[in-house]
């Protein structure tokens, strides 16, 4: 029982201390987004003497935070659901279709996961500039569709790959086409897959400040992330109004892992599945 219980203090306090690190940060920011910026000034570790809300409304009315939140929500909404349509219909064809060159196009998603933005980031910007999609909505939801459809597809295939070819092959035999498999029979069976990467690209599309501040430069097209950073350059002495901005963005995405963690959880998980 010794032994036992030392082998769970030697777990217990490791993740503790992780826990803390991870929590900390949070806890700072919003201990230094009730200061005033005399507090501040003063004594940066101290806690805030009272609760003051001032400094969130100063940062979500002064530089149009509430546009740049519905500039990222229609983004992010937008991408999300083109990567769930073309990432699982993707995913079928490379998992249960049987065709010359299957292997290789998956095997290219594969390699495209290890490629890193800033490597691809000055072709893609000329690109877009030739098109004329800088500065516009459509191209940064292709520039976020091109990005993370790779992953999205990877997972899906994965997932995919579990189900029974059985059941496709039962399907087809009923009279249904390639579409009508795929309509009725794979989108509801990797609904829970969908949940999952569904969630993780809505929190990659959210978070991304690289992609919006490269196709994005007009103050009026800025997504949640970047407006932040604004708050910086206007006030660059008020600390407080910028931990109450970098608050206000991250709110969203703790109510996305506080309420759907077993889904992120699950959706992680979908791809070290066979495949």
């Amino acid at each position: 029982m010794s032994r036992v219980r030392l082998s769970r203090w030697l777990l217990v306090i490791p993740m503790g201390l992780l826990a803390l690190a991870t929590i900390y940060p949070l806890l700072f920011t919003a201990n230094v987004a009730m200061k005033t910026r005399r507090e501040y000034i003063l004594d940066r570790f101290s806690l805030a003497d009272s609760l003051r809300f001032e400094n969130i409304t100063t940062a979500w009315t002064s530089v149009g935070m509430a546009r740049y939140a519905a500039n990222s929500i229609l983004v992010v909404a937008c991408s999300v659901f083109l990567l769930l349509l073309f990432g699982s219909m993707a995913g079928f064809a490379l998992s249960q279709l049987r065709f010359r060159g299957s292997t290789a196009l998956f095997i290219g998603c594969l390699a495209a996961l290890f490629i890193p933005f800033q490597v691809i980031m000055v072709p893609l910007a000329r690109v877009m500039a030739d098109s004329g999609l800088v500065d516009t909505y459509p191209g940064l939801i292709l520039a976020y569709v091109a990005q993370f459809l790779p992953f999205t597809v990877f997972l899906m295939t994965s997932y995919y790959k579990t189900i029974p070819a059985e059941i496709v092959d039962a399907a087809r035999i009923d009279g249904n086409t390639v579409y009508g498999v795929y309509r009725r029979i794979m989108l509801p069976l990797g609904a829970p897959a969908l949940l999952s990467v569904g969630i993780l690209n809505t929190l990659f599309c959210w978070n991304d400040v690289l992609i919006s501040l490269l196709l994005m430069p007009s103050a009026d097209h800025r997504t949640l992330m970047v407006g932040v950073t604004s708050l910086r350059g206007q006030y660059s002495e008020d600390i407080p109004t910028f931990a109450s901005g970098v608050l206000i963005a991250a709110i969203p995405v703790l109510a996305v892992y506080l309420f759907l963690q077993r889904q992120i959880a699950d959706g992680v998980a979908a791809g070290s599945t066979k495949g």
